[in-house]
C-alpha cells in the first residue's frame, strides 16, 4: 500500500484523535501478574519475600535476599476466551500465542566479614509486565448507525473543504485537511465522500450543518477488533542487606510498549428510506511507547518467621508515538440503480508525540514463614489513577482528557496473597489476587479476579518451576468514542501455562 506520511500536529487533534484516550493511559498504567512461574503461581505475592527475579519488579530490595547469584528464563503459553454479549446477541472468540515472558540474573558481592553489610546485589530483570494481545467479535441489532459518527465530526466543517477540486485526489485532500485540519476533518470528509452524510445546502460552500443517509433505528452491525503487542519492563537493580534484618534496594525501570489495533465495523440495513445500506469501515492504529520509572523498597525481617516488605514506584513518564490508517466502503441504491463506493485515502496519519504520566504506586507486604517447610504471603498496592496526566497539559485536548479523567478514574486497590509447602525436593504452590477497577462507575471496566497453582522441582544448581494461572475480568466497551457509542459487554478470561527453568552459581 502506497503510503504518504503526514505529520498532525497536537493544535489540530483538538477535536480527538483515533488514540489517546482513557483507554490508551490505563492500557500502559494498569499490569497483571506476570513473570517467573513461582512468582505467578502465588499470586505475584512477592513483596515480602524475594529471593525470585520477577520479585525484583515489585520489591528492589528482594535481590538482597538471594544466597548465590541465580539466573532465570520464563516462557508462557497464553489462551484468551471473550465472550460478548452485543444488543442481546452472544458471540464467544478465542485466541493464544507463546510468549518469552521473563529473563534476568542476580550477582552478589560478600561484604567484609567484620562489616555489618552483609552482600550487595546487582540485578537485571525483564519482565513482560502485560501481554496486549486480544480479539473478539460482536454482532446485534443496533439502534445507532455508523452514520452519527460521521455527523458528529462533519458539523460545523465548511462544505468547501469537502469537495474535491480540480486535479485533487482523495488523498491528496485527506492528507491536507490531516496537516491543516485535523483528525475530525478526516472524518467528515469520509462521510461526505462515501455518501454517508450530505450538506443540507449542496449550493453553499460555506455551508457546516449535515444530514445522513441511513434512515431508521434499526441496524445489522458486526464488529471485529484485533491487537496484538505488549507492555515490558526492564529493571536494572541494586540492593544491600543490612546484619541480616534490612535489606533495601533501587530499580532503575526502563518501560516500553508496542501495540497495533485493526478494527472493522460492518453495517447493513433494509430501511425504505436509506440511501445507504452497507458500510464496512476499517481503522488501523499503532502505539509505540517509551517510558521510565524507578522503584525503592524494603524488607524488613521482623523475627525468624515474619518478614514485612515495603515499595515505593514513582510515576512513569511515558512518551508515546501513534500512527493510524483508515478506509470505508458503502453500497447503496439511488435513482440510477445500485452502486458502491470505496474511499481509501491510502494515508497514513503519524500525530505528534505525546506524554503520558502514569501516577505512582504505594506497596506493603507480610509474610509468615514456617521454617523450610513453607510460607504465606501477602501483597496490598495502592495507586490513584485519577492522577494519570497527557502532557503537555496546557493542549486544549488534554486538557478535555485530564478533566474527563479526574471525573471518571478512581484510587484502586490491589490484594494477593499465596502460599508454599515443600516436601523434599518438591514445592506445591497456589495463589489469590484481587485487583479493583480503576473507574468510578465500576462497569467500564470490572474489577479483576485470578487464581494460580504450581509446583516445583529443585534439583541444587537447577531448578524448574510450572505455573497455571488464570484471570478474568469484565469490560463494557464502546464500539466508537464518538457517535456510535453503543456496548458491548465483554467477559473476557485468560489462562496462562508458565514454565521457569533457574539455574544458582
Amino acid at each position: 500500500m502506497k503510503k504518504i506520511y503526514i505529520i498532525v500536529a497536537l493544535v489540530c487533534v483538538t477535536v480527538t484523535s483515533y488514540g489517546q484516550s482513557i483507554a490508551d493511559g490505563l492500557r500502559l498504567g494498569t499490569t497483571d501478574v506476570a513473570g517467573t512461574a513461582r512468582f505467578r503461581a502465588l499470586g505475584g505475592a512477592f513483596g515480602a519475600l524475594g529471593g525470585d527475579l520477577s520479585a525484583i519488579g515489585i520489591n528492589p530490595a528482594s535481590s538482597a535476599i538471594f544466597t548465590r547469584g541465580t539466573t532465570s528464563f520464563t516462557l508462557a503459553v497464553d489462551s484468551y476466551d471473550s465472550d460478548v454479549n452485543y444488543f442481546g446477541t452472544l458471540n464467544d472468540t478465542t485466541d493464544g500465542d507463546v510468549s518469552f515472558n521473563q529473563a534476568g540474573g542476580v550477582f552478589l558481592i560478600e561484604a567484609n566479614p567484620s562489616s555489618k553489610w552483609n552482600k550487595i546485589a546487582l540485578g537485571f530483570n525483564y519482565d513482560r509486565s502485560a501481554n496486549l494481545d486480544d480479539e473478539f467479535f460482536a454482532s446485534g441489532i443496533g439502534n445507532t448507525s455508523i452514520a452519527s459518527y460521521f455527523s458528529a465530526f462533519a458539523q460545523g466543517v465548511p462544505l468547501d473543504l469537502l469537495e474535491l477540486q480540480n486535479g485533487e485526489s482523495i488523498s491528496s485532500l485527506y492528507q491536507f485537511l490531516g496537516e491543516q485540519e485535523g483528525f475530525g476533518a478526516q472524518q467528515a470528509l469520509l462521510g461526505f465522500q462515501s455518501f454517508i452524510i450530505d450538506p443540507v445546502d449542496f449550493d453553499d460552500p460555506n455551508n457546516t450543518a449535515y444530514t445522513s443517509n441511513i434512515a431508521g433505528n434499526a441496524f445489522d452491525q458486526q464488529y471485529s477488533l484485533r491487537s496484538e503487542g505488549y507492555n515490558s519492563k526492564a529493571s536494572f537493580n541494586i540492593a544491600a542487606q543490612y546484619d541480616e534484618r534490612l535489606s533495601f534496594g533501587l530499580n532503575l525501570n526502563s518501560h516500553f510498549a508496542d501495540y497495533t489495533e485493526s478494527t472493522v465495523l460492518v453495517e447493513s440495513n433494509d430501511n425504505e428510506t436509506s440511501l445507504i445500506s452497507g458500510v464496512r469501515f476499517e481503522n488501523n492504529l499503532r502505539t509505540i511507547s517509551n517510558g521510565f520509572s524507578f522503584q525503592l523498597g524494603t524488607i524488613i525481617k521482623v523475627n525468624q518467621n515474619v518478614r514485612a516488605g515495603f515499595t515505593y514506584d514513582s510515576p512513569t513518564w511515558y512518551t508515546i508515538s501513534e500512527e493510524s490508517s483508515q478506509r470505508i466502503s458503502t453500497s447503496g441504491n439511488d435513482a440510477d440503480g445500485d452502486f458502491t463506493t470505496l474511499v481509501n485515502p491510502r494515508v497514513t496519519n503519524i500525530f505528534q508525540d505525546y506524554e503520558l504520566r502514569v501516577p505512582g504506586k504505594y506497596s506493603g507486604s507480610l509474610a509468615y514463614l514456617f521454617g523450610k517447610s513453607g510460607l504465606i504471603s501477602f501483597d496490598y498496592m495502592y495507586s490513584d489513577f485519577s492522577n494519570l496526566t497527557f502532557r503537555p497539559t496546557n493542549d486544549p485536548f488534554f486538557q478535555e482528557q485530564n478533566q474527563t479523567i479526574e471525573n471518571t478514574l478512581t484510587a484502586s486497590s490491589t490484594f494477593k496473597i499465596g502460599g508454599e509447602y515443600r516436601i523434599k525436593e518438591w514445592s506445591l504452590r497456589a495463589g489469590y489476587r484481587f485487583q479493583e477497577s480503576p473507574y468510578e462507575d465500576g462497569e467500564t471496566l470490572g474489577d479483576l479476579t485470578g487464581y494460580s497453582v504450581g509446583a516445583g522441582y529443585n534439583w541444587g544448581k537447577i531448578k524448574f518451576d510450572l505455573a497455571v494461572d488464570r484471570s478474568e475480568q469484565d469490560r463494557n466497551q464502546a464500539l466508537f468514542t464518538t457517535g456510535l457509542t453503543s456496548q458491548a459487554a465483554i467477559n473476557r478470561s485468560n489462562t496462562a501455562i508458565v514454565g521457569t527453568l533457574t539455574f544458582s552459581l
